[in-house]
């Protein structure tokens, strides 16, 4: 059994005969992924690819646009897309685990190979994003290094530059439990303070998921580097005489690869996880914040440029010639810069759901402020966790030196951030194409009111402590911008800070861009209107009062009675006014988003408030009615 072929190093020939010898290889999926982040599965007969493989790999399959989230693009009137195969990329063989050949017994697989969207002729989803990106980039930079002697001389490259790569690694948290396991908040709470259960020995059905999906992005060529415990999550129970029942958390690493290649392998390994934890038993969620109050999943992205010169040699571009006197080269103050001077304008395409802003709560470590840590001294690398994006570096490994950009989650869209990253980095970089790194270095280390020839005259961009406990939350907004809090709010401070450097080299279209605000707005009103609020009205109605005739009781009436007066302000109605869920509702309809942002954040405010309130309340209860 072959589990992925290389499409890029075979012809057409090889490609075949490796197809027609694995006999249990049925189907073909062609697999892409639209402005929403929804991927495309699908079964064609693998007798149809084969049978006409050069007509398949140049059109492709026809759809509509109601099968892919691409608002304003592919309109009901002019709705015809067609998913296009890519040649240049690893093909995976999805196998079955409950499906198999009659005669050999065998697993069914399916040959995934990711795709392309077209519209009208012209390439218009995630992955079209992110090729011209890399394409982009990569040029880019080329060219900036053939002209510049002394960045030759800094980086140590001879030319002619053989091959320039744009390289991206991203790492996998979620929450794993058993389906017979109800969340307790505290036990979970208290767990994560005292830290219980990081980097611990799994068990049971954990163990054997997390070890099987290892070996399967081993089959799989993503070169697995590690799968631990996080911090989240209680211990493993046993029930019974054999069985452990489950709630943690998991996270799971592999190594960098190419742009395009990397984010296609971060959207198949959420199918292998939930497939191999389903098999064992096990409930898998990608959710950035599953469970409120305790640690939520991250998706940190990795980026750095390597160079292979004329002498076959490879060469970090962020690597400086001297590291024990710099933290970057030029052209990596550069790319920092960029980033940190358009995070406004990239934050949509990693932050784009409530589920997102969920986890962006400070206290948890969360990657709030837009502010960088390249480290105490270039001796002493960076593992400052409380900022957004974090200089990483091995001064035993000069290849190591990338960029960690903290912020993203599972259901960020891999593709277009990682393509708004490099647009910000090609901008930053041209910036500092004729640069000195002790300039560059004194920019990104101004003061607040600082005057920049690039970045922004107030604001701070670097920070070496715990801006959580060093700086109060005005401070915060002050020194690094002001956040977002919702998806609104995010969008509308994209809108104010947009400029040209998405569009500038073709990476981003006009379109594309407002194709994908449209497309994770409504999402924000479906869900808020759809899932959220209902989700708060059914844990209201669950909120009962429990005292009864004790001794002592007047504390609880009056606790009680608080309780339901919020309840009634939430979700009652009454003939003088309207509750608040239905002032978000009136207010989606009258199309007031800036007033349904504002109240969603007092709904989710005032929802804690009453939770913590009905805490207290069950607690002083010796005796309830339950």
């Amino acid at each position: 059994m072959i589990y992925f072929i290389d499409a890029p190093r075979l012809g057409k020939e090889e490609i075949i005969e490796l197809i027609k010898g694995q006999p249990n290889v049925l189907f073909v999926s062609l697999s892409t992924v639209d402005l929403g982040g929804n991927h495309t599965d699908e079964r064609i007969p693998v007798r149809e690819f084969l049978e006409n493989y050069d007509g398949f790999m140049l059109r492709g399959i026809p759809t509509d646009g109601s099968s892919v989230e691409l608002p304003g693009i592919a309109n009901i009137d002019n709705a015809k897309v067609d998913i296009i195969p890519d040649k240049n990329a690893r093909w995976l063989i999805d196998y079955s685990s409950h499906h198999f050949t009659e005669e050999e017994h065998l697993s069914i697989g399916t040959l995934v190979i990711p795709s392309f969207l077209y519209h009208g002729g012209k390439p218009v989803g995630s992955r079209s994003v992110l090729k011209r990106a890399v394409e982009t980039l990569e040029r880019d930079v080329r060219e900036m290094i053939e002209a510049s002697p002394e960045w030759q001389k800094e980086l140590d490259i001879h030319l002619p530059i053989k091959q320039v790569e744009f390289s991206l690694a991203t790492e996998l948290e979620f929450w794993v439990h058993s389906p017979t396991v109800s969340k307790d908040d505290e036990d979970l709470f208290v767990s994560q303070k005292l830290k219980e259960q990081y980097w611990k020995r799994p068990t049971g059905a954990v163990r054997d998921a997390l070890e099987d999906t290892l070996i399967a992005f081993e089959k799989l060529g993503y070169q697995p580097e590690m799968g631990h415990k996080e911090v989240g999550g209680v211990g493993s129970k046993l029930r019974g005489s054999n069985e452990y029942v489950h709630m943690e958390q998991i996270e799971i690493d592999w190594r960098y690869d190419h742009a395009l290649q990397a984010a296609d392998n971060e959207l198949f390994a959420r199918n292998i996880v939930f497939d191999i934890f389903a098999k064992h038993g096990l409930d898998v969620t990608f959710k950035a914040k599953p469970i409120d109050g305790v640690a939520g999943s991250g998706e940190h992205h990795h980026v750095s440029i390597t160079v292979i010169d004329a002498r076959g040699e490879k060469r970090n571009v962020f690597t400086p010639k001297d590291m024990d006197k710099d933290f970057l080269s030029p052209l990596g103050f550069g790319a920092m810069m960029g980033i940190l001077n358009h995070y406004e304008s990239i934050n949509p395409f990693v932050t784009n759901s409530n589920d997102a802003f969920n986890r962006l709560t400070p206290g948890f470590e969360a990657p709030v402020s837009t502010v960088c840590s390249l480290g105490k001294s270039p001796a002493s690398p960076s593992r400052n966790r409380t900022v957004l994006l974090g200089l990483i570096r091995n001064k035993d490994n000069r290849l190591a030196t990338r960029f960690e950009l903290r912020s993203p989650y599972a259901g960020s869209n891999s593709y277009l951030l990682s393509a708004a990253m490099a647009a910000a980095m090609i901008d930053g970089m041209l910036y500092a194409k004729d640069k000195k790194a002790e300039q560059l270095y004194r920019e990104l280390n101004k003061e607040y009111g600082e005057e920049a020839l690039y970045l922004k005259k107030d604001r701070q961009y670097r920070s070496e402590v715990n801006i959580y406990s060093d700086f109060s939350e005005e401070e915060r907004q002050k020194l690094f911008g002001r956040a977002p809090r919702t998806v609104y709010e995010n969008i509308e401070i994209f809108r104010e800070n947009r400029n040209g450097f998405l569009t500038a080299e073709g990476i981003f279209t006009d379109a594309i861009i407002e194709s994908y605000l449209q497309s994770i707005q409504d999402n924000w009103l479906a869900e808020l209107t759809g899932r959220i609020l209902p989700e708060y009205i059914r844990e209201i109605r669950e909120l009962h009062m429990l005292h009864d005739k004790e001794p002592f009781g007047e504390l609880d009436k009056i606790r009680w009675h608080a309780i339901h007066q919020e309840m009634v302000h939430l979700m009652k109605d009454t003939p003088l006014r309207h509750c608040l869920f239905t002032r978000v509702f009136l207010a989606v309809e009258e199309k007031d988003y800036a007033l349904v942002s504002k109240l969603q954040l007092e709904a989710a405010s005032r929802m804690k408030e009453l939770k913590r309130m009905y805490s207290i309340y069950r607690k002083n209860i010796i005796h309830t009615k339950e």
